[in-house]
């Protein structure tokens, strides 16, 4: 039942008698903000009072009158300069309530009319294990995933690994000349990790070295520039003193490359052996791209340690997903397209797309500078390439109507160029969102990594949630006034449920645009918008059935009780599980996974209301008693359900 959905649909019907487009008057419908005024408000007579030239109060009024919804609303009433507020009848709310008892999706209808869907989420680089990086493409996107299915929705989710690229030069390079035999026997991916660093440092050495003339270049040019202005600049004049701030601005950037790249040369330079190595390979920039090279042209050497290199990286990267409790319909890595990549460019070429420009072959896009790059100069194709073959094979093989890419909004300007690209090239019947999302930020407001400067490794992320989960598991049960409930097994599958719903609670709580700092304090806590926080009030719940002497099951086959909304809480809470729907369509629409937290937070904040004002073991009144347990049991339900949407499992006992 989403309520909301209803109430815009009788409006719209109403408006229709009085302006050509009402659904977009409709939506300014919401649920109220303050129980005062109703549990939903429409203040769309204010919008079309300039429109149609009439007082709002005079449109609420017309509105009202062509308004149907005396089967679920008390009658309308017009507030202030012109706001309809509406209040839903609670003999319907407890009806419904009663209803969702009954049924294992609580009321939540499926959509049957949605379109296909491909998610392309996580996206590693095999032959280097998950880190943090990786862990808001994956949890973001395995949340979409499970509600859009949940609602109805025809979703594929493909794991677009990185099998094929640029890496693979490295590491192959690095296998050929710096490889520890032993330790690769021992932990291939361990090995192949250490090879990768390796030489992307030397690399990036290399290429620092190449760029550090025209850095030091720039910092010069940007001083003359700013000492000049300076000299002629009037304290007086706003246009130069603004020009000045600009000329600062830019010399503080390129003080700041220039920084940042002897940093990177003196990391080397510091360590004498490592500056052997990376003198002695002063080629290697170029020895990794042909290493790329000879393993996409078919280089039977390259290939078979390609072959060698999978089974392992494919069962690290495995191991990872089962733990976090995530499954993808499909794993189709780069390598997957390679095979389609010289048809994409020649398909581009016939349709006069793509043409040649300084030796590689570009499409150029109206409005961007830069081109669309789909083969170097070399002959190598580029990730562009790839995911233009992607697109075709998802559209084509797999019938998608709707693509979706949970990728980091750094990649923003590739993703808009490869839908205008997509497009042009005819693809443009299958309509594709880049789901961007921010940073994972330690507390010093830069991206989190450990004290070396490393990016944080994704399962030893997970290792260290689930001890600091134990910690507190052990501390809570240790204190439990009748002593402790739980043996050491116990103890540790539920730290593993805290811990690792934790950080995956953590990042679906923040608006995913927006960066986010990590903190384990606030991320366990059990107060707060928090999993543990969920958690616990599900596991509250249970104790409460416990204390009963009654199961969930006993108390949801009653038939001869009805749920009662006697009191301001019951209400409450009973209206807010009754908007379980309308919060996963605000998810299935905005592809916005906090919508859900922040309903789910607010479900435990008017549950622990309720229970705080409304006596439930202890009540007297039998049938107020199982009421009450009723709607104890649908809020547990709701947790539970919401929780697994996020991937976020649950315990009886906390």
């Amino acid at each position: 039942m989403n309520i909301l959905k209803l109430l815009r649909e009788q409006f719209a019907e109403a408006l229709s008698e009085i302006v050509d487009d009402p659904a977009s008057y409709a939506k300014m419908v919401f649920p109220s903000q303050n129980p005062q005024f109703g549990d939903f408000q429409a203040n769309c007579a204010m919008s079309l009072g300039k429109k149609l030239g009439k007082q709002p109060r005079e449109i609420a009024a017309m509105i009202i009158e062509r308004l149907s919804v005396d089967g679920f609303c008390d009658p309308p009433e017009i507030a202030g300069p012109g706001f309809i507020n509406l209040k839903v009848k609670t003999d319907f709310l407890a009806q419904q309530l009663q209803n969702n008892l009954q049924d294992e999706r609580l009321g939540i209808a499926r959509d049957g009319r949605a379109p296909k869907t491909v998610i392309d989420f996580s996206s590693p680089n095999v032959a280097k294990p998950m880190h943090v990086g990786h862990l808001r493409s994956t949890v973001i996107g395995d949340a979409l995933a499970r509600i859009l299915k949940f609602l109805g929705h025809d979703v594929v989710t493909d794991n677009h690994v990185g099998d094929w690229g640029t890496q693979f030069g490295m590491i192959l390079y690095g296998y050929k000349h710096f490889l520890d035999e032993s330790a690769y026997r021992q932990n291939p991916v361990g090995e192949l990790s250490r090879l990768y660093r390796l030489v992307s440092q030397l690399c990036e050495y290399h290429s620092t070295l190449e760029q550090l003339p025209q850095l030091e270049q720039n910092v010069e040019t940007a001083q003359q520039a700013l000492n000049q202005a300076e000299a002629e600049a009037n304290p007086e004049d706003k246009k130069q003193q603004k020009n000045l701030k600009k000329l600062r601005n830019t010399l503080a950037g390129a003080q700041e490359k220039l920084a940042s790249a002897r940093k990177k040369i003196e990391a080397v330079r510091n360590q004498p052996e490592l500056h052997e190595i990376a003198t002695a390979h002063s080629q290697i920039v170029t020895l990794t791209r042909e290493e790329t090279a000879k393993l996409h042209a078919g280089d039977e050497e390259n290939n078979r340690l390609w072959n060698e290199f999978l089974p392992a990286c494919n069962e690290a990267m495995e191991a990872v997903y089962k733990r976090l409790g995530i499954h993808f319909d499909l794993t189709l890595g780069e390598s997957y397209y390679q095979p389609m990549l010289a048809d994409v460019v020649e398909g581009l070429k016939n349709k006069g797309l793509a043409s040649e420009s300084q030796g590689a072959i570009c499409v150029f896009v109206e409005g961007n500078e830069a081109p669309f790059i789909i083969q170097k100069k070399d002959g190598a194709f580029t990730y562009a390439t790839t995911d233009l073959a992607t697109i075709q094979y998802r559209v084509d093989e797999l019938k998608a109507e709707n693509i979706l890419y949970v990728v980091d909004k750094r990649q923003s300007e590739h993703f808009q160029l490869l839908f205008d690209v997509s497009k042009m090239w005819g693809y443009d019947q299958a309509r594709m969102q880049h789901v961007s999302f921010g940073t994972v930020m330690g507390k010093d407001n830069k991206p989190f990594k450990t004290r070396a400067g490393d990016t944080i490794g994704l399962e030893s992320l997970l290792d260290e949630s689930v001890t600091r989960a134990r910690q507190i598991v052990d501390e809570n049960d240790d204190k439990k006034p009748n002593g402790p409930e739980l043996d050491s097994r116990e103890r540790q599958r539920i730290s593993e449920i805290i811990g690792l719903g934790g950080i995956k609670y953590a990042d679906l709580h923040h608006n995913r645009e927006s960066d986010y700092v990590f903190d384990w304090d606030k991320m366990l806590s059990m107060t707060g918008d928090t999993a543990t926080y969920m958690q616990y009030a599900f596991a509250r719940i249970c104790g409460i059935f416990r204390k009963a002497g009654l199961s969930r099951e006993e108390v949801r086959a009653d038939e001869t009780t009805p749920i009662q909304l006697q009191h301001d809480a019951e209400r409450a809470l009973g209206l807010q599980l009754l908007r379980f729907e309308e919060a996963l369509t605000n998810v299935a629409q905005e592809y916005r996974p906090n919508l859900l937290t922040n309903y789910l937070f607010d479900t435990a904040n008017a549950f622990s209301s309720f229970y705080e004002h409304c006596s439930v073991v202890k009540e007297e009144d039998a049938k107020i008693r199982l009421s009450r347990l009723k709607l104890c049991d649908l809020t547990a339900r709701t947790i539970k359900l919401g929780l697994s949407l996020l991937g976020i499992e649950t315990s009886d006992r906390m």
